[in-house]
């Protein structure tokens, strides 16, 4: 894909590392990139499988994961075993579907019984995007960040916690990460808050970490 910065597909992305139950022994990455994530978690003896459509991604991270399936998800469905992940696992991959809510019900089948969903959601409601948007008047895309322009999709903390209970999960644990360091936007958030007598301290986080299981009284 043109305008695709290098590191696009090969973040770390070691903070999510944090919300990885320590009793999980099979792990499915969904846009494992090249693999750069799921490979700190081999590390730890953990089996982790990989699903990637883009080519020379998909062909980097099989030469460091226990499979990778070369396909979009919707694609690839069918190749992945039925009960049999503890932790499935999207950092900042939701919102580049058409159709996330379709997505997130199919993989309900391919958690194990104690199973668990753990994503990361750029924050639309991050306080320098609503800067842009809000005070200067401006949407622009860009080639990564929230307006990313391969994003069909945009979030919040609240919709997404909904996004997960629509599709039968329940919410175990929702926070942000990432926060800026800006001063200048810190102030703008606290000041925030003031004006409209509630908290908007969500405001300070570029992205939602986001951990759900199967809701059995869906």
């Amino acid at each position: 894909m043109e305008h695709i910065r290098s590191d696009y597909y090969g973040s770390n992305r070691s903070e999510m590392l944090a919300f990885i139950p320590l009793t999980a022994q099979k792990i499915l990455e969904i846009g494992c990139g090249e693999g750069s994530f799921s490979k700190q978690l081999i590390a730890q003896g953990i089996e982790c499988w990989g699903i990637e459509p883009d080519d020379a991604s998909a062909e980097r991270a099989a030469s460091k994961l226990f499979k990778v399936i070369h396909a979009k998800l919707e694609d690839a469905i069918h190749q992945i075993p039925e009960n049999y992940f503890d932790v499935i696992i999207f950092n900042d991959v939701l919102e580049h579907m058409l159709y996330p809510k379709d997505n997130l019900k199919l993989l309900k089948s391919k958690l194990s019984e104690s199973g668990k969903i753990i994503t990361s959601i750029p924050n639309f409601r991050y306080i320098k995007n609503l800067f842009q948007v809000a005070v200067k008047g401006e949407w622009e895309y860009t080639d990564s960040g929230i307006l990313d322009y391969t994003h069909f999709r945009f979030f919040t903390q609240k919709s997404s916690k909904k996004l997960f209970e629509e599709c039968g999960y329940k919410v175990e644990m929702i926070k942000g990460i990432n926060p800026t360091k800006s001063i200048k936007y810190q102030l703008l958030a606290f000041i925030f808050s003031l004006l409209t007598l509630t908290n908007q301290f969500d405001t300070l986080y570029l992205q939602i970490a986001l951990v759900a299981k199967i809701n059995p009284e869906v």
